[in-house]
This record gives structure tokens, C-alpha cells and sequence, in this order.
């Protein structure tokens, strides 16, 4: 069946001159900052519920907080085309999204600088955290650049992207802006970003399950390789499904609907899931790739309107 997104994708590939605006925006990967914006939106989301009654939320932290995630994201993305490129790892064999370096679109010298210009914006950016949350902002944003290189450069050849997208992309970017609006943080926060952690960790599963056998070549030991093909499809079913039930706990804060409203995103999980099994290896498994940041994206859009809403 033609697919005019595939074509319309290929066609602007095809047309990308080196260093050009285009080829920085594919370089970006803008379809990514969802994973950005999805645990802030959930963090600023119990900040504001909880601040309604008994307190002030403040916009401008807020709106810091979410623009030094995507500033992070798109410095995460430049750092592991940059790196995988100099590896090798991004060859002709690559089923994913094409990279920019490996491709050609952006050179290996703009690309190290275009590294030192987004690590430094995003420090610039979270500075100000400090008058909102203290000194402590200042570890946390050190620590998520440190991972940010390391994440590429080593601890995902040794099987840890899973539990840093947790970390990284769920307890952080949840409970930091809480902590910086409300200056604490409840085990329902906790629990959410855990929750929030999970859904997010689909889409590093299914992008692993598509490279397990490149990923094996390049002794790139994700938990995926470790757990074979049939296992991942299984993990990564379970993993929508334990977020959800997670979720219950929103009942806790009186957020019946961001405990009912999520039903519709275990649906369609399910439904990337057959997706995924019924398509089993190859380039097309982009396509469950491209549902997958879908559904992430709605899962924290319903959890935010289920939250603001009760």
C-alpha cells in the first residue's frame, strides 16, 4: 500500500544539502521532544492540581523546565549521531530513521560544535532553577548532561539505556518541576514518574528490538539482545500494561480520571503490540516505532487532562 508520509519523508531526504536549515531539523529529530515534553507536562500537571487550593504556580520556572528538556533531547539526539557515526555503527545495515552525520547532511565539525552549543544553551537555560529550587538544581542539571554523553558513549553498550530512560525520562523530569513548584515530593508524584518512565522506555524497546541482530554485531549488549526477540515483544506488551496499573494511584489524589482516561492508551498500546509481532523484523518495524511516540504522546496528554480536570 503507498505510503505518502514514507514518500514525502524520502522526498525531503533526498533534497537535504549539508549544513543546511533542513539538515539540522532532521539531525534534531523533532518527532523525539515528545519524550521530552511528556514527563514535564505530568510533573507541571500535579504541581498545578495541587497548587490550586493552597498555593501559587509559578509560570516561569515552568515553562524553563520544559523548554531545558527539549534543549537536552535535541543535545541527546546530536550527541548520538555524532557518536554512533564515529563508531561505525551507523552503516548501510542501519533499519532505523536515517542519521545526519552517517548520511552525510551535516559534517563531523559542525556536528561537535552544534554539541558544545546546545550542552551550553540547556546549562544556560536551567540556571535560573536555582532561585526556584536551590543549589541542588545545579547537581541535577550537571548530572543529566554527564549522563547525556555517557548514555551514548558506553552505558548503552552495557544494557543500562532502560533504566536511564526511567531515571532520565521519568523520576527526573516529573519530580523535578513538582519539587521546584511545590518544594517537595509525595510518593504519588514518585510513583507517577515511575509510571511515566515505563511508557516512555516502549519506545527504546521497540527501536532495540528492530536492531537486535546490528546491535549484537556491534556488541551493543541492550536488554533486548539479552532477552531475544520473542521476550522483548512480551517486555515491551507489559510494560504499557504495568504503567497503567501504576496509574491507579492517581485515585489516591482524586484524579479519577487520569486513573480512567489512560484505558484508551493501553488500547492502542495493544495494537502497536500485534503490530510489532505481526510485521517481526525489518525496516517497517519503523512504523510501530512511529505509533509507539504516538501513543506516548497521548498517554501523557490523557494523564494531564485527567489531573487538571478532577
Amino acid at each position: 500500500m503507498f505510503n505518502f508520509a514514507t514518500f514525502f519523508a524520502k522526498i525531503m531526504e533526498d533534497t537535504v544539502k549539508k549544513n543546511s536549515p533542513k539538515a539540522w531539523l532532521l539531525a534534531a529529530r523533532p518527532k523525539t521532544l515528545t519524550g521530552a515534553a511528556v514527563p514535564v507536562m505530568i510533573g507541571l500537571s500535579l504541581a498545578y492540581a495541587d497548587l490550586r487550593t493552597c498555593g501559587t504556580f509559578a509560570w516561569l520556572p515552568a515553562m524553563l523546565c520544559m523548554l531545558f528538556a527539549f534543549i537536552m533531547q535535541i543535545d541527546a539526539n546530536f550527541i548520538n549521531d555524532y557518536f554512533d557515526y564515529i563508531r561505525g555503527n551507523d552503516d548501510d545495515t542501519r533499519l532505523g530513521p536515517k542519521r545526519a552525520c552517517a548520511q552525510g547532511w551535516v559534517s563531523s565539525e559542525a556536528m561537535r560544535l552544534a554539541i558544545i552549543l546546545t550542552t551550553t544553551l540547556a546549562c544556560i537555560i536551567g540556571l535560573p532553577l536555582i532561585f526556584y529550587g536551590g543549589l541542588e538544581m545545579i547537581l541535577i542539571g550537571l548530572v543529566c548532561v554527564v549522563f547525556c554523553f555517557l548514555y551514548t558513549t558506553s552505558l548503552s553498550y552495557l544494557g543500562m539505556g532502560d533504566i536511564l530512560v526511567i531515571v532520565f525520562f521519568g523520576i527526573v523530569p516529573v519530580c523535578i518541576p513538582y519539587y521546584i513548584e511545590t518544594r517537595t515530593v509525595t510518593l504519588l508524584v514518585f510513583v507517577a514518574s515511575l509510571a511515566c518512565g515505563l511508557v516512555i522506555d516502549t519506545l527504546l524497546v521497540v527501536n532495540n528490538y528492530r536492531d537486535i541482530d546490528n546491535d549484537r554485531r556491534a556488541k551493543k549488549m541492550t536488554l533486548c539482545v539479552h532477552m531475544g526477540a520473542n521476550l522483548s515483544r512480551y517486555f515491551y506488551l507489559a510494560l504499557g500494561i504495568i504503567a497503567f496499573l501504576m496509574g491507579t494511584i492517581y485515585a489516591v489524589g482524586g484524579h479519577f480520571l487520569a486513573v480512567a482516561l489512560p484505558a484508551l492508551y493501553v488500547v492502542l498500546h495493544y495494537f502497536a503490540y500485534r503490530k510489532m509481532v505481526s510485521i517481526d523484523h525489518g525496516a517497517e518495524l519503523n512504523r510501530v516505532l512511529g505509533d509507539t511516540a504516538r501513543n506516548m504522546f497521548i498517554y501523557g496528554l490523557l494523564v494531564s487532562i485527567g489531573i487538571l480536570l478532577t
